[in-house]
């Protein structure tokens, strides 16, 4: 199981906002938000529990990144669990109302798995 997971955006402000509005129909909040400067800052998403798994986005530079690193235009596949069906319509309805794109109408993919994409 991991423990966090980062990634960088280009809009830090927008990508926090996207996130924070269409992950809490799965009760996943900002739960912190810190700023080094005008381009550079990075925001927590977690449900808050104590040990529980988070995500991290930032914008600029990672102190763990090498010289030569830069923001990727290669996708990452995030999945996020949900407790019902009608939270993965909510998380899906508010990722289009804040600026998402659909990937994926909600339904049944797998049998069991209903769920939802978007791509930020």
């Amino acid at each position: 199981m991991f423990d966090h997971i980062g990634i960088v955006v280009k809009d830090l402000t927008a990508s926090a906002r996207l996130y924070a509005q269409m992950l809490a129909p799965l009760g996943i909040k900002l739960v912190e938000k810190h700023r080094l400067s005008a381009d550079s800052g990075w925001v927590v998403l977690s449900t808050g529990r104590p040990q529980s798994p988070f995500l991290v986005i930032g914008e600029g530079r990672p102190s763990f990144w090498g010289v030569s690193t830069r923001v990727s235009l290669s996708p990452v596949h995030l999945c996020f669990a949900a407790l019902s069906r009608q939270a993965v319509d909510r998380f899906h309805e508010a990722g289009l109302e804040h600026g998402a794109r659909d990937n994926g109408a909600p339904g049944v993919r797998r049998s069991p798995f209903y769920c939802a994409f978007l791509i930020d």
